[in-house]
C-alpha cells in the first residue's frame, strides 16, 4: 500500500543502457523536469524501478535534489527480490547505497524473477502515478510498453527521446 497521493507522484521508466555521451545531458534534463514538477505541480514524490540504467540515473537524481526540496521523497519499485542476483559487484554496490537512502522500497512480487514480473512492477508505478519521465528511443520493449499503459491511463507523461 502506498502512503502518498497519485496526484503529487511521478513515475521513471527508460532504457538500461545509455550511451556514455548522453548520461550527462539526459541527467540534465531529467533534473529540470523534476523541478519544473515539484516547483509547478507539487510533486512530492518520485518512483524508480530498481533497474541498472535509467532508473539508476533518475533515483540519483531525486536523491541530489533531496538536499534542495527536502519534503520530496524516492520510493523505489523492485519487480521481484532477486533483481539484482546476475549484476555486477559494482552495481550491487551502487542500487545498496540508492536502497539506503531512499526513503522506503517495495518488492512488487516477494519471490525469485518470474516471467511478468517486470511489466507487473511497471504497471504498479504506472498505478501509483500521475505523472511519469520516460527515457525511450525505440518502439518497442518494456520502456514502450510502460508509455503506453501511461497514456491508456493517462498519465501526464514526458517522454525524451533525443539526447
Amino acid at each position: 500500500m502506498n502512503n502518498f497521493n497519485r496526484l503529487n507522484t511521478c513515475f521513471f521508466t527508460g532504457h538500461r543502457i545509455i550511451p556514455a555521451k548522453s548520461r550527462e545531458p539526459l541527467r540534465n534534463r531529467v533534473r529540470d523536469c523534476c523541478i519544473y514538477l515539484i516547483e509547478n505541480h507539487n510533486v512530492t514524490d518520485f518512483i524508480a524501478g530498481g533497474a541498472l540504467g535509467f532508473d539508476t540515473l533518475a533515483a540519483m537524481v531525486i536523491l541530489e535534489l533531496k538536499r534542495h526540496y527536502p519534503n520530496i521523497k524516492l520510493h523505489l519499485y523492485f519487480p521481484c527480490t532477486d533483481q539484482s542476483s546476475k549484476w555486477k559487484f559494482y552495481d550491487k554496490k551502487m542500487w545498496d547505497s540508492i536502497k539506503l537512502m531512499a526513503d522506503d522500497y517495495r518488492y512488487i512480487s516477494d519471490m525469485p524473477y518470474v516471467a511478468g514480473c517486470m511489466q507487473l512492477r511497471n504497471k504498479a508505478m504506472v498505478d501509483a502515478s500521475d505523472y511519469g519521465i520516460a527515457y525511450c528511443t525505440r518502439n518497442l520493449g518494456g520502456t514502450f510498453s510502460t508509455i503506453k499503459y501511461a497514456k491508456e491511463k493517462n498519465r501526464k507523461i514526458t517522454i525524451i527521446s533525443n539526447i
